[in-house]
């Protein structure tokens, strides 16, 4: 039956069954299994499923299949600017007054009460085991993206000593503006032609500048991040200095880094200063330079570079995070 075309008679006869005009109401309030319905209406299935076909034919019912069972709802799509659809609204108005309908809104909340036991159920005997089977996804940008609509409006960040810019890809649309500082235009060059293919609703710009003389201004950024990077200064103190510079009263920094190791060769193999620093040392020099807040972040990650010979390191990291007052006691170097 397509409902733009059937006969007015044929509508009628549809809608002139009680059983039909309660099963379609509790449909229009819930999308339920076979089983379900016949449990709210408090019937035979056989005598259920017989409305059903009639209903099915009529095109107003919308599926779902989930494993051997059937959902079903009333699809006002399938009603939209047609006769039937305005008998139908006429007569649910009509529904409150019978008995029947509300013994029906009575057994569909026990049904209902029945499902949400059966789910809970269902959650307690698999919560050991969620994140193997519904834990998994491509990239994990869903559960980025989720989070950061948690975040304030017109933030700017600070990638600094940003590389590739494997680190502010996943600011991309955290932010209005993101800045990337680094000493090599070849590193800018190829940061840029990782964030720039995909901007997302972040407005990107390049500087080159050394971390101890950052080319951002004053107060100028809500948050400052500097990844993998200070173990790559001669000084990693006065790079902190100059996050807690560029940074906003109560903006925030993290400064993400590797324990002390041995890995001698990542001196000349990754360009490493120091190998690996000293929680404890970036705790002092991020309270030197006034951060207050200031917090050690151990890490369930590690750092896994190639060797020379093939085979793989695993170094331990951890965020160092702090926050700059929103009253200071300690008042920046300013840069004109």
């Amino acid at each position: 039956m397509v409902i733009a075309d059937t006969p007015l008679s044929d509508m009628l006869r549809l809608l002139a069954d009680p059983t039909r005009l309660r099963i379609l109401a509790l449909l229009e309030r819930e999308e339920l299994s076979v089983g379900e319905l016949t449990k709210a209406v408090g019937m035979a299935q056989s005598r259920v499923s017989n409305h059903l076909r009639i209903l099915r034919e009529a095109e107003i019912l919308a599926e779902r299949h989930v494993g051997a069972s059937t959902y079903l709802r009333l699809d006002g799509r399938c009603l939209e600017h047609t006769p039937l659809q305005r008998l139908w609204l006429a007569l649910r108005g009509e529904l409150a007054g019978l008995a029947e309908h509300s013994a029906d809104l009575v057994r569909l909340e026990s049904v209902l009460a029945e499902r949400r036991t059966r789910n809970g159920d269902f959650f307690d005997r698999v919560a050991g085991q969620w994140e193997k089977i519904a834990g998994q996804f491509e990239s994990g940008q869903a559960r980025l993206r989720a989070v950061s609509h948690l975040l304030p409006a017109g933030l700017v960040l600070a990638d600094l000593g940003c590389g590739t810019g494997y680190m502010g890809e996943a600011l991309l649309g955290l932010c209005d503006r993101l800045i990337c500082v680094d000493r090599s235009e070849k590193m800018l060059e190829e940061a840029q032609r990782r964030l720039c293919r995909a901007p997302r609703q972040t407005e990107v710009e390049f500087r080159k500048g050394e971390l101890n003389s950052l080319p951002i201004a004053d107060g100028a950024a809500d948050g400052a991040l500097a990844g993998m990077v200070l173990h790559h200064l001669q000084e990693p103190g006065t790079a902190v200095a100059e996050m807690f510079r560029i940074l906003r009263p109560g903006g925030a920094a993290a400064v993400l880094e590797l324990d002390p190791h041995r890995e001698a060769w990542m001196r000349a193999g990754l360009g490493d200063r120091h190998l690996g620093l000293e929680a404890s040392d970036v705790l002092a020099a991020f309270r030197r330079s006034g951060f207050g807040d200031v917090a050690l972040d151990p890490l369930a990650d590690r750092f896994q570079p190639t060797r020379p010979d093939g085979s793989v390191a695993s170094l331990s990291l951890y965020i160092v995070r702090g926050r700059r007052p929103r009253a200071l006691s300690i008042e920046p170097t300013h840069r004109s």
